[in-house]
């Protein structure tokens, strides 16, 4: 038996690669497990039931999970708006990643967010200003 020896190029190039969105969810509350880290994701919902409106929603997170993020510091922006408005910028806030191998878990927490009326809103994730998702929330009368 013959075996060819496998050999590295001298030089790799880094793999450049976009951020990967692993997971998103809204919820109710995320509990961190001191002990080992571990999340536990309470209270999942895709879409709101109102009596009247205009209605607040008093409090949800939206929580993602992504990977392929290089090292460094990078940006994450959710907007919002009823389908075929302009959505309107909700959240920008900074996050670190160590490595792209790393998943990152990004908690935010979304307070008295406000529905003029019953509808699909359509909500985008950007990272470092790049669409990662384009998804939408029910509200229902």
């Amino acid at each position: 038996m013959i075996c060819a020896a496998l050999r590295r190029p001298p030089f790799s190039p880094p793999v450049q690669s976009k951020p990967q969105l692993l997971a998103w969810l809204t919820c109710d509350g995320v509990h961190i497990d001191p002990g080992s880290g571990k999340h536990t994701i309470l209270g999942i919902f895709s879409n709101i039931q109102a009596r009247q409106f205009p209605v607040t929603h008093p409090f949800m997170i939206w929580f993602l999970t992504i990977t392929d993020v290089s090292p460094g510091k990078h940006s994450l922006k959710i907007s919002m708006g009823l389908a075929g408005t302009q959505p309107q910028q909700l959240l920008d806030r900074p996050f670190e990643s160590q490595s792209p191998l790393h998943r990152i878990n990004l908690i935010n927490e979304i307070r008295n967010l406000s529905f003029p009326g019953p509808g699909e809103f359509e909500l985008l994730i950007e990272i470092d200003d790049e669409l990662l998702l384009a998804t939408s929330l029910t509200v229902t009368g």
